[in-house]
């Protein structure tokens, strides 16, 4: 048995920003009921409307807190071997999917804003397209490209 030692060029899981907008909106929530309890009180015409709304928010919140719980469990991991680029994405409820690319036939199409920001990182080959990092943030898909293009770019010399 043949044990490999080389290690990928490059190696990162992409992941979607985990920052706490809904946390900000369940304490929005709990602040307005704080605010607007003393007139619901006073005013008892504004009890049924007042709760209904609460009600509408409360439940918005709640899907969007199991929708951004969904989507935290998508990633995609992307490792780049001097004669092989593979691309693992993985999200609840479908099979794992596993796709490998040859570094000397691939290509990096970035997607840019008029501001030129990077709104979309893209694989080009003979079979088609493939997003890398939808999921993440302006910011996160800028650093992602930099440091995989040049990795890339490395990649394509060695090979």
């Amino acid at each position: 048995m043949q044990v490999t030692t080389t290690s990928p060029l490059f190696a990162a899981t992409l992941r979607p920003d985990g920052s706490l907008r809904t946390t900000g909106g369940w304490i929005a929530l709990v602040v307005a009921a704080i605010v607007g309890t003393p007139f619901l009180i006073a005013i008892p015409e504004f009890v049924v409307p007042g709760l209904v709304a609460y009600g509408l928010a409360a439940g918005g919140l709640v899907a969007m807190s199991l929708r951004q719980s969904r989507q935290q469990r998508v990633s995609q991991q992307v490792t780049l071997w001097p004669d092989q680029l593979e691309v693992t994405t993985s999200a609840p409820g479908l099979e794992r999917q596993l796709q490998r690319f040859d570094p000397a036939q691939v290509r990096l199409r970035l997607q840019r804003d008029s501001f030129e920001r990077t709104t979309g990182v893209f694989l080009r080959s003979g079979q088609g397209e493939v997003e890398l990092g939808a999921f993440l943030s302006t910011a996160d898909k800028s650093s992602f490209a930099k440091a995989f293009g040049v990795a890339l770019r490395r990649a394509r010399r060695s090979h």
